[in-house]
């Protein structure tokens, strides 16, 4: 099974709220951009019906170069995690 492009998301969206392919796209837009504000401000986002974005922090720690076998040093960084809401989890299975 073949996932939706974001052109097929956008048409479907269009077609099933009535509205122009155009205001759908700036819609999605608009979601992306407050979500994003939203995790660097707020440390998380919920999206309804959907699940919530959440900034988390991962530590320092020693990996493997595959190639070589060499320890390199993998830094410290900020990731931003999706956890999927109850509601969509017991609709999906």
């Amino acid at each position: 099974m073949a996932r939706m492009t974001q052109s097929e998301i956008i048409s479907a969206l269009a077609e099933q709220s009535g509205m122009k392919k155009s205001d759908v796209k700036g819609f999605l837009e608009g979601l992306a951009t407050m979500a994003t504000s939203e995790v660097k401000k707020n440390g998380e986002f919920t999206l309804p019906g959907f699940g919530k974005l959440k900034k988390t922090n991962r530590k320092a720690r020693e990996g493997r170069n595959p190639a070589t076998g060499a320890v390199i040093k993998i830094p410290a960084k900020t990731t931003v995690k999706f956890a999927i809401g109850k509601a969509m989890k017991d609709s999906i299975s």
